[in-house]
């Protein structure tokens, strides 16, 4: 496997990957490569016929994963978002699996020219595909004070948002912010109260990532595509890292489980009550006491499962 790999600790490793309940010849779809963790234990639980498709956004992931050699595995440059296109260029109609873990990956945290981390002096980047959009700079550069005040408080659940937009318009008028420390500073000092042992900047920084790689958006979008494209007894798992990102695939899954929604009283047999697509599998599952030690960063993290229902 790459240095990559070796670098990065896989949050719910093994549990993701029992949760898929792989097949030896079966499909599977890592949907979020990172450095490749969970797909390398698919790997070792497919047999010579399976076959597992990844996906990333991130040219360094994507090169992470080209370095592999393997028949049985297919990597391609594209967030999830683009899962049925991509299906359809492989000539895969269903899947056995799908694995989505969301968020940022620890060596795109780690990277200091990501501009991910207020722990490091580095440009404003945030985009988790460096080879298109917007930076974190240029976006800061030019966007409305009331629409920055919206995505601060919407996605980084930030109370103090008006105030931080308030005083990056004011601040982008003397000198551009380009830098994560300029950012981190004009933060801190806006932010006077915050919770014990977390940086002012840690919402604002969050909210800003989540909004220019439309992760929410993207998110909601390919989980219809998901279930619709497992085979009958195909499992979703899902690893979410932020309470936003946990509601959308709580709802969405629960939604899914009941199924078309009859109105109240209306004399039906019990055989003829519409079914749900999934049968949600389990309950939440966090990271173990024994990972947080080795792995503080799996702290937030929350998986859930789903299995397909009979594919009409």
């Amino acid at each position: 496997m790459s240095e990559g790999l070796l670098a990065h600790t896989t949050v719910l490793l093994n549990e993701a990957v029992e949760a898929l309940a792989i097949k030896p010849d079966g499909v599977y779809v890592d949907g979020t490569f990172g450095r490749g963790g969970h797909s390398a234990l698919i790997l070792e639980r497919l047999g010579s016929n399976g076959r597992l498709i990844a996906l990333d956004k991130d040219p360094a992931a994507v090169a992470a994963g080209n370095a592999w050699r393997d028949a049985r595995f297919h990597m391609v440059h594209r967030g999830f978002a683009h899962l049925a296109e991509v299906l359809r260029e492989q000539d895969v109609q269903k899947v056995d699996g799908i694995l989505l873990d969301l968020g940022v990956s620890s060596p795109q945290l780690d990277d200091a020219a990501r501009g991910f981390s207020f722990r490091f002096d580095a440009p404003l980047d945030m985009r988790m595909d460096t080879s298109s959009g917007m930076t974190a700079a240029q976006w800061l550069a030019e966007v409305d004070e009331s629409l920055l005040a919206e995505v601060i408080r919407d996605y980084g659940e930030e109370r103090f948002a008006k105030q931080i937009a308030r005083a990056v318009v004011a601040a982008r008028a003397i000198q551009p912010i380009h830098t994560t420390r300029q950012l981190v500073e004009l933060v801190g000092k806006t932010v006077r109260t915050r919770e014990a042992g977390q940086n002012p900047a840690t919402r604002t920084f969050q909210a800003i990532r989540i909004y220019l790689n439309r992760e929410l958006e993207e998110l909601a979008r390919v989980l219809p595509e998901c279930v619709t494209h497992l085979k009958a007894g195909g499992r979703l798992v899902v690893i979410s890292f932020h309470s936003l990102e946990d509601r959308i695939v709580k709802r969405f899954m629960r939604d899914m489980a009941e199924g078309d929604k009859l109105p109240r009283n209306v004399p039906i047999r019990a055989s003829e009550v519409p079914q749900g697509r999934v049968h949600l599998v389990g309950r939440a599952v966090r990271a173990t006491g024994a990972e947080l030690q080795a792995n503080p960063r799996a702290r937030s993290a929350v998986m859930r499962v789903a299995e397909r229902g009979d594919v009409a």
